[in-house]
């Protein structure tokens, strides 16, 4: 139990780092080492992606919370906009976790993958939307909510990477936008944590010291190790080419997502192989 600690802990400190320094939420990164180390675990495959994304969950209530109470600090939160797509975000969020609990492991790990080559391209790109409208009024901001809401708990993730884009579409400042996607990360976080533990209890097979779908060993090295090291990446922020090291994380992205694909589809090989034998002995038989 302890090298499981560890190898958490090491997970843990890189999310943190990298979190800080390129600004991202560590769920992009959180959700394909965890995966990563649950194989190594030999956990069984049907589990893995499911328990990556609830524990990338659990992790952002701890972490979303020093961000946004430092973005709040410096009155770069719009707790009005906050409390207008919070209703919206806390459903979409917690349906988004019943629909991954039905879904197969290797389908969410291919649409974590499509997902990470979307922010790949984002950052590669590096362009901004422009404000060209206002904010929707309460319904449009419950839709809004609601969509922001399922694709997070789909990909693990606190929201930022649909958030900050739709605020400035909608004339919040970049740093205000920045400040209030923060907010908004804890509860998606919360409604992700609790839809996937809901969803979880039932399903047998999990691993020793699961909650649901929260792998608690991971949880505890994550938390402990990312919330110390995230202002460290944030430092590093203002003495590194950022930019530069942005197009090269983008790449790295790209990468990872690739052998997520390359692995998910070798398992569906395996399966269809299976099948196609079965069919194959019943034709003899």
């Amino acid at each position: 139990m302890l090298s499981i600690i560890m190898t958490y802990l090491g997970v843990g400190v890189i999310a943190g780092i990298l979190a800080g320094l390129f600004g991202i939420g560590g769920g992009l990164i959180i959700v394909p080492m965890v995966v990563i180390c649950l194989t190594w675990q030999g956990i069984p495959q049907e589990h893995i992606m499911h328990l990556a994304l609830g524990t990338s969950m659990a992790s952002i209530i701890f972490t979303s919370v020093s961000s946004f109470w430092a973005h709040h600090q410096r009155g770069a939160v719009q707790w009005l906009v906050v409390r207008r797509i919070v209703p919206g975000i806390l459903v979409g969020t917690f349906l988004g976790t019943c629909v991954a609990a039905r879904l197969s492991s290797n389908f969410l790990k291919v649409f974590f993958v499509f997902f990470l080559y979307f922010v790949a391209v984002q950052m590669l790109i590096d362009r901004k939307p422009k404000p060209s409208r206002e904010l929707p009024g309460q319904l449009g901001m419950f839709g809004v909510g609601n969509t922001i809401g399922v694709v997070s708990s789909l990909v693990g993730i606190g929201g930022g990477t649909l958030s900050v884009p739709f605020m400035m579409w909608c004339n919040l400042a970049v740093h205000q936008a920045i400040g209030t996607s923060a907010a908004i990360g804890f509860p998606i976080a919360i409604a992700g944590t609790v839809g996937y533990i809901v969803n979880g209890l039932q399903a047998a097979g999990l691993p020793e010291y699961s909650f649901g779908y929260a792998y608690l060993p991971a949880l505890v090295g994550i938390v402990c190790a990312s919330v110390l090291t995230a202002p460290l990446g944030v430092s590093l922020a203002h003495s590194l080419p950022v930019a530069r090291l942005k197009r090269l994380f983008a790449i790295l992205l790209l990468l990872v997502g690739t052998r997520m694909l390359i692995g998910a589809y070798d398992h569906w090989g395996d399966l269809f192989s299976k099948i196609l034998h079965n069919v194959m002995s019943l034709g003899k038989a």
